[in-house]
């Protein structure tokens, strides 16, 4: 079932099970309240299970670029494309959020985006990889860090999850 997500009354809907599970709505939130400010586009979620080709995709493109494994279980999913970019995100129990941006057109950027939600740890698998973070501060989400790199593959892209 999808849950279009509410960026004016921030709701822990779909992520009860994390520790962090505040942070987490409102680093959701704030994802959402970007692409309705930017692209005045309605951000909706799904649980993992029924996202999972867009879980898959990401996963698949942290194995191939970095030889990453996400040791958290994924909650949430989504996939969309506005202005010709192909935007996926999961979002873990642990409190990660993980972004890619896929331009469509050849050349344009593509990149992989990590935040972390307000009081999570860095996880093991991103530390031991060399990752630093940067501090953001957000009303919805408290402090997020965020890193990320450039995507060099070429990879198949997912389809979207909503409208």
């Amino acid at each position: 079932m999808s849950y279009t997500v509410d960026f004016k009354n921030v709701s822990a809907t779909g992520l009860e099970s994390s520790p962090h599970v505040e942070a987490l709505a409102g680093l959701r939130a704030n994802e959402a309240r970007y692409f309705k400010n930017k692209y005045d586009h309605d951000f909706t979620v799904l649980p993992a299970a029924e996202a999972a080709e867009v879980v898959d995709w990401v996963h698949a493109i942290l194995l191939k670029e970095r030889d990453l494994v996400i040791g958290s279980r994924p909650l949430e999913a989504t996939a969309l494309e506005v202005d010709g970019i192909r935007w996926a995100y999961v979002f873990y129990e642990s409190g990660l959020s993980i972004n890619v941006l896929y331009t469509l057109e050849d050349g344009g950027q593509r990149a992989v985006g990590f935040k972390l939600s307000d009081g999570m740890d860095v996880p093991e698998e991103l530390a031991t990889a060399g990752f630093k973070f940067a501090r953001q501060k957000s009303k919805l989400a408290g402090t997020i860090r965020g890193s990320y790199f450039v995507i060099k593959g070429e990879y198949d892209v997912v389809a979207t999850t909503a409208a």
